[in-house]
């Protein structure tokens, strides 16, 4: 499949858990849209990691919005509070965008603390007819980065390769083998598998507006409406007040302040609920952004065509990560969400900066070592502590395992395919209480504590 879909625009704060439950909701409105005449009731009910965080990451939200029809890309604060206010006051839907119900939040949407064993992020659909018998029903898996698969999808053995396609690259082996024969670079080899979906103009307009939409992100979290973030923690947003301190310094280490302020704005936007690209997740949207607002601003001859060349490199490197082990924090904590995107920014930043593949390859195993056993603790379920900082770091940990891989001599010890299959298995290992569930960590402590 192609690699573009790594990177998707949709709404915060939360792929797996805001963006996975609209798309989620859209299917079923698909699955149904036939049998909307017979639909009088729709009852909704979230699992385990989707239930547990599910208010704090608005997936009760989210469901609502998608079964009005609502497409996460179109989703503005003003169609969302529409959507809100008619099914919470009113307690009525727009099944589908097309035919009204009633809909009662109380009991129509259930929260279940239970995991169901394919996924911890799982949320079930069903409709009802007049004689409440339920005439579709469907379960459908948040796996992170805003995919999301049915239950028959997830019982379904994956094939890891395309015998269809002339390119397959299932690990960075694969890389190696295809830079041997042909001495390509990272970025020629992820836009030639690309070629096989797309055609260049299509490849290069999708990433031109990824980049537009990361960079919008960026402004208006320097401009923000609201002085602080919603929920209990009533977290100052901090972005404006840094941008406005902002100025040049002689302190070398100034550009940390910088790349700081990338990261934490567009965090911030995604925390508010903003439109934000899901790079590979929306817990860590701002760390692939930050780097490239790096080299934008402060390096020379980042231009359109180098912009290409990282997001490609960049989703080529999130997709082994998919592949091979997870982007959700459900699923292997924080370490699968901005550890994976350190990884992906330090491995396509080897790139445009003249790295060959081994290179990139090692900057991307460097930032990912250097993150692994990383949990997934949000303070009350909300992606603001320990998240807006934690993509800060991401992005200056991916900027230095660049520069450490492009001045390396030595051989690595490590390959980056063993330090994905050491990320999976440590998330494996990890308590469910440090992934995504607010059960521990920072979730609990700041939970018992006034902050």
């Amino acid at each position: 499949m192609s690699n573009l879909s790594i990177f998707k625009i949709g709404i915060g704060p939360s792929s797996s858990h805001t963006l996975g439950p609209i798309l989620a909701a859209n299917l079923f409105c698909d699955m149904i849209e036939s049998k909307l005449d017979s639909i009088n009731r729709i009852a909704v009910r979230l699992f385990g990691s989707l239930s547990l965080t599910g208010k704090g990451h608005l997936s009760d939200n989210a469901a609502i919005w998608g079964l009005n029809g609502l497409k996460a890309k179109d989703a503005t604060h003003e169609i969302q509070a529409q959507i809100l206010n008619n099914a919470l006051n009113n307690k009525h839907i727009l099944l589908c965008g097309k035919k009204d119900i009633a809909f009662n939040y109380e009991s129509d949407l259930i929260f279940d603390s239970s995991f169901l064993p394919l996924h911890p992020n799982a949320i079930s659909f069903e409709a009802y007819n007049t004689q409440n018998n339920i005439i579709a029903s469907e379960t459908y898996y948040s796996i992170g980065g805003g995919f999301v698969k049915t239950q028959s999808q997830m019982q379904a053995i994956d094939s890891i390769s395309d015998t269809k396609q002339k390119i397959n690259i299932n690990n960075a082996k694969d890389l190696m083998e295809i830079t041997k024969k042909t001495k390509q670079n990272l970025a020629k080899i992820a836009l030639n598998y690309e070629l096989q979906f797309n055609n260049l103009d299509y490849i290069r307009n999708y990433c031109l507006e990824i980049w537009q939409v990361m960079q919008d992100s960026y402004m208006q979290g320097c401009h923000p409406k609201e002085e602080n973030l919603p929920g209990p923690l009533h977290l100052h947003r901090r972005a404006k007040g840094m941008f406005e301190r902002m100025h040049p310094t002689t302190d070398p280490f100034g550009i940390i302040d910088y790349i700081s302020l990338y990261a934490i704005a567009i965090a911030e936007q995604n925390a508010g609920g903003g439109r934000v690209v899901t790079a590979p997740t929306n817990g860590a949207c701002a760390v692939i952004p930050a780097v490239m607002l790096y080299l934008k601003n402060h390096t020379v001859g980042f231009n359109d065509d180098a912009i290409i060349d990282f997001l490609l490199c960049a989703m080529l490197i999130g997709s082994l990560y998919k592949k091979n082990a997870s982007i959700s924090g459900a699923e292997a904590g924080c370490q699968a969400e901005i550890g994976s995107a350190s990884s992906m920014a330090a491995g396509a930043m080897a790139c445009v900066l003249g790295g060959n593949v081994a290179q990139c390859c090692n900057a991307a195993e460097i930032a990912m070592e250097h993150h692994l056993g990383l949990t997934c603790d949000p303070a009350f379920g909300l992606v603001q502590i320990p998240c807006i900082e934690r993509n800060a770091f991401g992005a200056i940990k991916a900027i230095s395992a660049a520069r450490l891989a492009l001045n390396r001599k030595s051989t690595p010890s490590v390959s980056l395919d063993a330090v994905i299959e050491t990320m999976f298995q440590t998330g494996k290992d990890m308590n469910e209480k440090y992934k995504e569930t607010a059960l521990g960590g920072l979730a609990k402590t700041l939970s018992n504590s006034v902050c």
